[in-house]
Order: C-alpha cells, then structure tokens, then sequence
C-alpha cells in the first residue's frame, strides 16, 4: 500500500455492502464506475450490485479461483495499465482475505487501497430494528466465527469464552453449524435467550427467521426448517429482546450540559 514513490494505485479492494446496490458508499459507486477489471465473488454478491459498471468492464467472477490465481488476475491488469476493483461482500475489515492479497500485491509492487462498505451484521441489525448495544443489558458486540471447514480459531478464541461476557454475538460463517452452536450457548445465555439469522441481507433471496437459542421456539430448528446453508448471519444476545431497559446517559435528562 505505500504510495512513497507517488505510484497511482491500481488495485481498489472495495466493500460492497450486504448486497442492495444501492448500499454502498459514494466512493466505491464511482470507483465501480471508473474501473476496467471487477473482480467480485459470486457467491456473495447480488449482481445488481455490479450496474454501477460500465458497459464493456471486464468482469470475473472469483468464486471458483484461488488467491493465486486472483491475484495474478490483479497483477495482470495492473502491467497492462488497467484500473481494477477488486469487491468484497459486506466490508473488506472482516473475512475477505484483504491480509493475504495485499501481501502479494506488495510483493508484486502494485499499489493499492480500501473503501469501507456496510457489513453483514449491521444490515442484519438494521432489518430486524435491533440495537446490538442497549445500555445496563449489553455493551459490547463480538464479531466471530466458527471452525468447519475453514481455517483453525486460535485458541484463546472459544466461542464459550466471548459468551461468558455476555456480549451481543455476531456468528458469520456458521449457519451449518447452528445446532451445535446453540448447544454450547445454553448453558451461558439460556434457552429463553433470543437468536436472529438473517440470509441474504437487503437481496431478493433475503430471508430472516427470529427464534431462541433452545426451547420451542430454537432456531436451529427454523434454519432446518428454511434449508438455509450460506451466505446467512446468526446474532446471539439479550439486547436482541427489545424489552425496556436502561437509558443512555448521554440523552439523559438528568445529564449536566
């Protein structure tokens, strides 16, 4: 990413948020709009996301390629002088590789940048009408995933230990495993504790089921139930109830201005 040398960047990683064409940023609208090479991943992105193209940008879809051979996909536009986005689902901040392609871009010296987007689980949040930090109930949110078939969790990093602060839970890239997950957060958040999963965030196919971790109402059951396999968020907490709780003391009426 250093730009010392006065280099023009090439190379824009760009969030395009849960998938609504119209949720993402100014910025990544135009950079879409300028560019000669999209790389975007298929699985995750609607494609009405890519009408901020123009006619004749040369699209790729990477849902089928490695990092290798994305990058050489990026490299490859660069020597030819071409400007590339290269689209991540939701916000390049969270599981989209951003580490591991700007490693080998810099060491291909080809410059390059990031534009935020709308992550997933505010788009979740925002469907259901769910503040994810309600004061005395929860003040904190906690971005995790699960092992399946995926990179190792490092140890520290259990899913029992984020549940025992009794955090707000965003679980991305867990929807398969909704059973298992469900039963190690009984014992912490209880049964009765609210779950929301929403699939396909603000596209067409969007779906979003409200359940409990345990009980009649548990929602791995509704995610059976729906045949939900990817592309879905699971959000895990009290502050998910809606019930009345504590006040923020920065509106306070009692607060000395």
């Amino acid at each position: 990413m250093d730009q010392a040398r006065g280099d023009p960047v090439t190379v824009h990683f760009v969030g395009a948020g849960p998938g609504a064409a119209d949720l993402i940023t100014l910025r990544a609208a135009g950079l879409l709009a300028a560019a000669d090479v999209v790389l975007y991943p298929g699985t995750y992105i609607d494609h009405a996301v890519l009408g901020h193209c123009r006619p004749g940008t040369h699209l790729v879809d990477t849902q089928k390629l490695d990092l290798d051979q994305i990058t050489a996909a990026m490299v490859e536009a660069h020597v030819a002088g071409r400007d590339v986005v290269r689209m991540t689902s939701g916000d390049p901040s969270l599981y989209s590789a951003l580490h591991e392609q700007a490693r080998r871009l810099d060491a291909a010296g080809v410059p390059w940048d990031v534009t935020p987007g709308v992550p997933a689980y505010a788009a979740a949040a925002a469907i259901v009408g769910n503040e994810l930090t309600v004061p005395l109930v929860a003040q904190s949110v906690v971005l995790t995933r699960t092992q399946a078939r995926s990179t190792a969790m490092p140890e520290r990093e259990s899913l029992a230990a984020f549940a025992a602060t009794g955090a707000t839970l965003v679980l991305h890239l867990a929807i398969t495993r909704t059973r298992e997950l469900m039963g190690e957060l009984d014992p912490l958040y209880g049964a009765d504790c609210p779950v929301v999963v929403v699939h396909r965030a603000t596209q067409p196919g969007e779906v979003v089921l409200r359940g409990t971790v345990g009980g009649t109402t548990a929602i791995a059951d509704l995610v059976d139930e729906a045949g939900l396999r990817q592309a879905a968020v699971i959000l895990v907490g009290p502050a998910l109830a809606g019930t009345a709780a504590g006040e923020s003391w920065l509106y306070s009426t009692g607060r000395q201005r």
